[in-house]
């Protein structure tokens, strides 16, 4: 299909898991975590008011600059690294096709 991008997503104990995104439904990257079980919390609800969503961007894909709500966020945020990202600021596009992500490690 057309709209379906992969994926991969490195949960916390190093295992991957490959993942189909569809870009046709206006999903976040937190959102598609979260349909597939991962344990991504996004307690705000997509909103970049807290940080349980928080990832690192492992591929060098080109994504938007992070906003001040997710610098405000992440400023707050155990673990934060130069390729940190919030999962719900990443839009999933056909721009994102072979994206990896890691996520974060949870804070104290």
């Amino acid at each position: 299909m057309d709209n379906l991008i992969k994926i991969t997503v490195i949960d916390r104990d190093g295992k991957e898991h490959q993942l189909d995104g569809p870009t046709d439904m206006n999903m976040n990257m937190m959102e598609l975590c979260k349909s597939y079980e991962l344990p991504v919390e996004g307690t705000c609800g997509g909103m970049a008011m807290c940080a349980t969503c928080h990832m690192y961007v492992v591929s060098d894909h080109s994504i938007l600059e992070r906003n001040d709500d997710e610098e405000a966020m992440l400023d707050q945020a155990f673990f934060v690294k130069s390729n940190s990202r919030l999962g719900c600021q990443i839009h999933l596009s056909q721009e994102l096709d072979g994206l990896k992500v890691q996520l974060a490690e949870v804070g104290a």
